[in-house]
């Protein structure tokens, strides 16, 4: 049974910063695509970031370049995402997700694992 734990969220000033943290059980993310979405009120859930364990290679949404950075410990079978910079908008329920689309990492629909999801609010 594949278990995406999220956690780390929390309540921050704008410029603040977060790690959310995503502990993977059945599930081992060092072979696959993990990626992190999130989901506002009245939103679609949108893709964040996405890491290629086999490349190594990271993707982001233009929204967040610069500002959040994507990482995976393999032997904590642990996913992250280091937030800085925060802003308003960056308010929403974050979901860690495992065997995402290898093409399109953005897709929702690609997703074949979800976490439950920790929330971020930032305040201005």
């Amino acid at each position: 049974q594949v278990q995406l734990v999220e956690s780390g969220g929390g309540s921050v000033e704008a410029g603040g910063s977060l790690r959310l943290t995503c502990a993977a059980s059945g599930y081992t993310i060092s072979m696959n695509c993990m990626a992190w979405f999130r989901q506002a009120p009245g939103k679609e859930r949108e893709g964040v970031a996405a890491i290629y364990s086999g490349s190594g290679n990271t993707y982001y949404a233009d929204s967040v370049k610069g500002r959040f950075t994507v990482s995976q410990d393999n032997a904590k079978n642990t996913l992250y995402l280091q937030m800085n910079s925060l802003k308003p908008e960056d308010t929403a329920m974050y979901y860690c997700a495992a065997d995402c689309d290898g093409g399109r990492w953005y897709l929702s629909k690609g997703v074949g694992y979800w976490g439950q999801g920790t929330q971020v609010t930032v305040s201005s």
